[in-house]
C-alpha cells in the first residue's frame, strides 16, 4: 500500500506539472522492471491496461481542472484499494476489459467467441442426446445460435448471455415423444411444447410492463422455487446412472460393453472435468466438460481399440458408424459440411395425428416447468448485472429479457427442438474474461450457426457413447440440483410454514409423484410445483413461531 500511494503521488506530480503547461504528457507507471506509457490530453481520462502475469491491472489516469486552470492528475487503478473505492464512486473505473457496447479487434473478437462456443456448447449439445429419439445435436447447435440473436434483438444489445437449451425441459420433451402416436408427432410436441414455454415468459412480460413482479413473488417465492428448480436436478439423476454404465454399440438394443468398462469411462469422465474446474489454470476453468468428455471419449477410444483386436464385444464402447456414414457413398460434399436435420422437417408430417388431448399433455408438462425456468431467468440477470455494474432488469428491462428469451426458445426450438435458457455457463465466461462485450455474443452465435452444419463435428459428437455423457451429468445435474438449494439458504427452514413447503415439493419430486387427468398426464416436476403453490399459500399467514 505505501508503495502503492508513492506511485500515485509521483505520477500525480508529474502530471500537474505537465498539465500547467496545457500540453500533452506521458505518464510511466514503473513496477518489477516494467514501464507503461499512457499519452494524455488534458481533461481526458484514458484507461491502462497493464498485464502482469496472470493479472491484468487496471488504472485510470485523468486530467483534472478547477477555477484556477488545469493542474492535477488522478491515479486510480485495482491495485489501489484506498482509491479504488473513491474511483468507483465516481464512475472512473468499469470492471470490464469489454464493456457491452465495446467492440474487440477482429482477431481477439474470434478469440473470444471460440471461448464463450467452448464455455456453453458441452451442455448444449448434451439435452439432445439424452432425449435421444434421434434429435440432431446439430440442430439443437444451431437453434442456439438463432435463438441466442434473437434474444440480443430483443434486449437491444444491451445484454450480453447466451441462449443454449434448457436442461429443465429435459423431462417435458421425453413426455412429448411418450405421448407420441409416432415420431413425426413427438417432434411437432417439441415445438408445440416450446411455444407454450415461450408464451408464459411473454405472458409474464406483459404482465411485468403493467403490473410489475410483486404478484409474482407472491405465488411463487423462493422457498417454493429453490426446491422446485433442485429436483429439475435429482429427477435426471436417474438417467445418468443408467448412461453411466452403458456403452454406445448395442447388440439388440443392449449395451455390448461390460457395464464396469463403462463406468471406468464414464467415472474418468468425471474425474477429469472436476479437476480441470477445481484446479485448472484459465483456459481448463472455462471449458472443465469439454475437456471432460475429450479424456472419457480418449479412454473409451483406447479400450475399444483393444477390443476390437480381441475381438471381445466386452470392450467395445464406441460406435464409429457415424463416422461410417460419412463415406458410405464416397467423399462428396456431404462429408464435410450437411444440412442439420431440423425439427420442423420432421414435425411437419405430425399434424394428421395432432389431437386435442395430446395438446393439452403438452401444455401441462412445459407450461409449469416454465414459470422454474423463469426464476432462474431472473437470477442469472441479477449475476449478470452485478459483474458488468449495469441493472439489466430497469435497462432494457425484465420484460424485454423476458420476451427475448421467450420467443428466442420459440424460434430455437422449431430448428432443433429444445427450448433455450440464458447459460450460467456463458455468464462465468463473462466474469472470468472480464469481457462483457455484445460483439463478442453475436460472433459466438454466428460461430455455433455456422458449426452445425460441420458433418465431421457431428459424427464426433453423434459417437460419444451414453456413459462419457453420464460422467459430465452426474456433474451437470448435481449442479442444477445444488443451484436449487442454494436458493432457500436464506429461508428460515426452523419455521414449520416453510419447512412443510420444501418437505412437500422434494418428496413429491424426487418420489416421482404424476397425476393423470383423463388423457393428460402432470409430470413430477410439474405436480411438485403445484403442491408448493398450495402449500405455502395455505400456510402463509400461519402465526409467527415464538
Amino acid at each position: 500500500m505505501f508503495w502503492d500511494f508513492i506511485v500515485l503521488s509521483m505520477a500525480s506530480f508529474v502530471c500537474s506539472i505537465q498539465l500547467c503547461l496545457y500540453r500533452n504528457f506521458s505518464v510511466f507507471f514503473l513496477k518489477k522492471g516494467l514501464q507503461t506509457p499512457v499519452s494524455v490530453l488534458p481533461c481526458e481520462t484514458v484507461k491502462v491496461v497493464w498485464p502482469m502475469g496472470a493479472e491484468t491491472i487496471f488504472f485510470y489516469v485523468q486530467g483534472k481542472k478547477d477555477k484556477k486552470g488545469l493542474f492535477a492528475c488522478a491515479l486510480f487503478g485495482a491495485k489501489l484499494p484506498a482509491y479504488r473505492e473513491t474511483a468507483q464512486k465516481r464512475g472512473y473505473i468499469m470492471k470490464m476489459i469489454y464493456q457491452v457496447e465495446d467492440r474487440p479487434k477482429f482477431g481477439a473478437m474470434v478469440m473470444f467467441a471460440i471461448q464463450q462456443l467452448l464455455a456453453i456448447m458441452a451442455a448444449t449439445l448434451v439435452v439432445p442426446m439424452i432425449v435421444g429419439n434421434g434429435m440432431s445435436s446439430a440442430a439443437a447447435l444451431f437453434g442456439a445460435g438463432v435463438g441466442t440473436l434473437v434474444y440480443i434483438l430483443f434486449t437491444r444489445k444491451k445484454s450480453p448471455v447466451f441462449l443454449g437449451s434448457s436442461f429443465a425441459f429435459i423431462e417435458p420433451m421425453a413426455a412429448a415423444f411418450a405421448g407420441g402416436v409416432s415420431m413425426s408427432l413427438g417432434y411437432l410436441g417439441l415445438i408445440l411444447g416450446a411455444v407454450f414455454a415461450g408464451l408464459v415468459y411473454v405472458g409474464i412480460a406483459l404482465l411485468v410492463k403493467f403490473v410489475g413482479v410483486d404478484w409474482l413473488n407472491k405465488l411463487m417465492p423462493v422457498v417454493v422455487i429453490g426446491p422446485t428448480v433442485a429436483i429439475i436436478g435429482l429427477s435426471l439423476a436417474g438417467n445418468a446412472i443408467g448412461d453411466l454404465t452403458s456403452g454406445g454399440v448395442k447388440v439388440d438394443g443392449v449395451s455390448a460393453a461390460e457395464p464396469l468398462v463403462a463406468l471406468v469411462c464414464g467415472l474418468v469422465t468425471l474425474t477429469v472435468t472436476m479437476l480441470c474446474s477445481s484446479y485448472g489454470k484459465r483456459t481448463a476453468k472455462l471449458i472443465p466438460f469439454i475437456l471432460g468428455i475429450l479424456a472419457g471419449y480418449g479412454t473409451a477410444l483406447v479400450i475399444t481399440i483393444f477390443g476390437n483386436i480381441a475381438d471381445a464385444d466386452m470392450l467395445k464402447v464406441l460406435d464409429f458408424s457415424a463416422f461410417a456414414a460419412l463415406t458410405k457413398d464416397g467423399v462428396s460434399i456431404k462429408t464435410f459440411f450437411e444440412i442439420p436435420d431440423f425439427t420442423f422437417f420432421t414435425a411437419k408430417d405430425g399434424f394428421g395425428e395432432l389431437n386435442a388431448s395430446y395438446i393439452a399433455s403438452i401444455a401441462v408438462a412445459y407450461i409449469p416447468v416454465a414459470f422454474v425456468v423463469f426464476a432462474e431467468h431472473i437470477a442469472d440477470h441479477k449475476n449478470i448485472s452485478s459483474i458488468i455494474e449495469r441493472d439489466l432488469l430497469k435497462e432494457p428491462g425484465l420484460d424485454k429479457t423476458l420476451l427475448g428469451d421467450g420467443i428466442g426458445s420459440m424460434v430455437g426450438a422449431l430448428f432443433g427442438g429444445c427450448p433455450n435458457t440464458t447459460y450460467g455457463e456463458s455468464v462465468g465466461c463473462v466474469a472470468i474474461t472480464r469481457n462483457a462485450s455484445i460483439a463478442t455474443i453475436i460472433s459466438a452465435a454466428a460461430g455455433a450457426i455456422l458449426i452445425s452444419f460441420l458433418s465431421p463435428f457431428i459424427a464426433f459428437v453423434n459417437s460419444i457413447p451414453p456413459c462419457v455423457m453420464g460422467g459430465v451429468c452426474m456433474a451437470l445435474y448435481g449442479f442444477i440440483a445444488v443451484s436449487g438449494l442454494k436458493m432457500i439458504q436464506k429461508v428460515d427452514l426452523n419455521k414449520n410454514k416453510n419447512l412443510f413447503v420444501v418437505s412437500v415439493i422434494l418428496i413429491a419430486g424426487i418420489g416421482g409423484l404424476t397425476l393423470t387427468l383423463g388423457k393428460v398426464k402432470i409430470t413430477s416436476i410439474a405436480a411438485a410445483l403445484i403442491l408448493g403453490i398450495l402449500t405455502n399459500l395455505i400456510l402463509k399467514n400461519a402465526p409467527e413461531e415464538v
